[in-house]
């Protein structure tokens, strides 16, 4: 079944972009004149509450390449894209890419770790992603760069096992497991604060192991159940890592809402699958609705976020679900990967739902430097709305994912009021998911000349033209 929606490349005016949110129902305003200079709201700098500045208002969001050596090390394609991430203007770079704090907690064979051996390569990217913006842009006083930290978990809840293919027989982490890994995740921040990172993600999102805890809502023990029991793991994190790295700042990726998982029908068009208990709810998803599984409920979302205020913690990054088993409500494309399915929703809906619910949230925690995801698939129009919503202080900060492995400089062509280079824009083909999950390196091989010119193009093409 083809796609039927309407390409967002053919919405080449504002009145047919306006006409045709609204013909989706969709509330997605935007401003139709770009502001450019220093008092444009994407110029604006953001000040943090212990003084720090941020200078401008783009966020680049961690981009995994499936590109590191078996031993965790990055490589010259790993290093490529951290130097993309300080040529493109953007001031606050959040965590680079999920770095894993052990090596039991990568999620893929070519995941970057964090561990001894590995600390010269991690500063390296660092100082070069630094010395790249200090050669452009001229200072790195308002840069703000992190290391997103994380162990993959394992799909605990029973749908997904069965989904996934996970033994039954594979045991969950005790909780005297659970604080073996909470002290390797301190000694990791303890280390990105002495190569000279800024801040450390404590990620929280798409199914991983931080996600998981916040649903764990059948759990026993110490880290499941209630709402206090299901934080503990985040808490004891920040504990630690404020008694062993003073003055550094901490933020949390978070999925502020999730879905069922989605399996395509006949057609190939996803669908809900019906993973319902006994008493006909869907009690699995942080953020969710139990009673109405497709709805968003935010009142344990605004919980988790007093609990970061209590904290001292005040950068938050808004996602959500799962690229593997909702991936549409995450990653909205109009192109699905190979092993997706065709979006059950236009993803224009896809991306006003995200940006809806953040504002939903940043309107309650006005005191709180709060980042939005699901911004690539507006493509010419993604300056456009993410003008609108900071303007409107909807949110604070633009995050950009897919759109910078295809166009680097967005941000710094919005900010100088260049026009946009159309051929370099992310059309969502999807090509940066399919490739790693058929054992390749991600990138993007459609418009990227570097990754044209691999291998593993060919081989990417060939495994295309046989699905």
């Amino acid at each position: 079944m083809s796609n039927p929606y309407t390409r967002i490349a053919r919405l080449k005016e504002a009145q047919s972009f306006s006409e045709y949110t609204e013909s989706l129902g969709i509330d997605l305003p935007f401003d139709e004149t770009l502001q450019v200079g220093t008092y444009a709201p994407l110029a604006e700098p953001y000040t943090m509450k212990n003084g720090r500045r941020i200078g401008n208002r783009f966020c680049i969001l961690p981009m995994e390449g499936w590109d590191g050596t078996r031993d965790g090390l990055p490589t010259e394609f790993t290093k490529r894209r951290w130097l993309n991430f300080g040529r493109s203007g953007a001031k606050l770079i959040w965590g680079g890419e999920a770095v894993a704090v052990r090596h039991d907690g990568r999620a893929n064979p070519n995941q970057l770790m964090i561990q001894d051996h590995t600390l010269s390569g991690l500063e390296d990217l660092r100082t070069s992603l630094v010395d790249i913006h200090q050669e452009q842009f001229g200072s790195t006083n308002d840069l703000f760069v992190g290391l997103q930290l994380t162990h993959s978990g394992r799909f605990a809840r029973p749908m997904l096992d069965e989904m996934f293919g996970v033994d039954p027989e594979l045991p969950v982490l005790t909780d005297a497991e659970i604080e073996e890994l909470i002290a390797e995740y301190v000694r990791a921040a303890k280390q990105a604060h002495e190569l000279g990172f800024d801040f450390v993600d404590l990620k929280h999102c798409h199914g991983y192991l931080g996600h998981e805890f916040l649903s764990a809502y059948s759990r026993s023990g110490n880290y499941g159940g209630s709402f206090e029991n299901r934080t503990r793991f985040l808490c004891e994190i920040v504990a630690g890592i404020r008694s062993v790295a003073p003055g550094l700042e901490i933020g949390v990726r978070v999925s502020s809402f999730d879905f069922p998982p989605f399996r395509p029908d006949k057609d190939n068009v996803g669908q809900p699958q019906e993973y319902l208990d006994e008493q006909g709810q869907y009690p699995y998803a942080f953020g969710g609705n139990p009673d109405s599984p497709l709805e968003i409920k935010r009142d344990e979302m605004f919980s988790f976020l007093d609990l970061l205020r209590s904290l001292d913690i005040e950068l938050v990054n808004l996602s959500c679900g799962s690229p593997y088993y909702n991936p549409h409500i995450i990653r909205p494309a109009f192109f699905p990967p190979s092993d997706g399915y065709q979006p059950p929703e236009d993803p224009l809906v896809s991306v006003a739902r995200q940006i809806n619910n953040a504002a939903a949230i940043k309107a309650k925690f006005p005191d709180m430097a709060i980042v939005g995801s699901g911004y690539s698939y507006l493509q010419e129009w993604l300056p456009h709305v993410g003008q609108y919503v900071i303007r409107n202080q909807m949110i604070d900060f633009i995050g950009l994912g897919r759109m910078v492995l295809s166009y680097p400089e967005m941000p710094a062509d919005v900010l100088a009021g260049n026009p946009l280079a159309r051929k370099k824009i992310c059309r969502t083909l999807s090509d940066c998911t399919t490739a790693p999950r058929k054992g390749l390196i991600s990138g993007c091989y459609p418009l990227d000349e570097h990754y044209k010119a691999l291998p593993e193009a060919d081989k990417l093409k060939a495994i295309k033209a046989e699905l």
